[in-house]
């Protein structure tokens, strides 16, 4: 296996890994108001969070940008959190209110996520001195898994929607729902979070 196939797997591999679910748990909220038929809008706002997430994913990764992991693994399910709590203002959804706000979060919260990503990439680097092609190659795996998420939850929405005949604001209530009390565990379970809440709390 060459190094861009090795890097394109484990890219793939570290988003779509249900071990590690904060990232798929954030595309589903970003679909959780469309159906399939609207792939096209869904593309746009993927393509935001793409952006996001790819320029700090290569800011962290070449060092140019510094943070704290502690940080960004609580700020992860906020954004989260957040995605998941916007989708119940759409009370038309096929038809986003917000679309550009949607995609200035997408966005904003991609930066985020890139980050969380660049923590990955780097353990995996370790001392290599040429990053270029392993950066490339892992965010393009990243993508590909991206994309198979948002078209099995496409597809999924699509089955209950159009098919089992489930109200649209229902589903989008009932996705949405489940994503926040995933997202809202995992910050009450965060160690910086508990931490923060203890000192708060003396």
């Amino acid at each position: 296996m060459s190094e861009f196939q090795a890097y394109l797997t484990l890219g793939f591999d570290h988003i779509t890994d249900p071990n590690g679910y904060d990232h798929i748990l954030f595309v589903v909220a970003l679909c959780a108001i469309y159906a399939f038929r609207e792939w096209r809008k869904v593309l746009v706002l993927v393509t935001a969070f793409t952006l996001g997430h790819s320029v700090t994913l290569a800011l962290s990764t070449l060092k140019i940008i510094t943070y704290s992991s502690a940080v960004i693994e609580l700020l992860i399910p906020i954004t989260i959190l957040i995605t998941a709590l916007s989708n119940f203002s759409e009370n038309n959804t096929a038809n986003s209110k917000s679309p550009k706000l949607r995609y200035l979060l997408a966005a904003s919260f991609g930066l985020i996520h890139g980050m969380g990503f660049s923590n990955y990439l780097r353990s995996l680097l370790g001392e290599q001195e040429s990053i270029v092609l392993p950066l490339f190659s892992f965010n393009l795996g990243l993508e590909l898994g991206q994309l198979v998420i948002v078209t099995i939850a496409l597809a999924i929405a699509s089955f209950f929607v159009e098919v089992l005949k489930i109200k649209r604001l229902t589903w989008n209530h009932l996705i949405s729902g489940m994503v926040a009390g995933m997202a809202l565990s995992l910050i009450l379970s965060n160690s910086l979070f508990r931490s923060l809440v203890g000192m708060s709390v003396e």
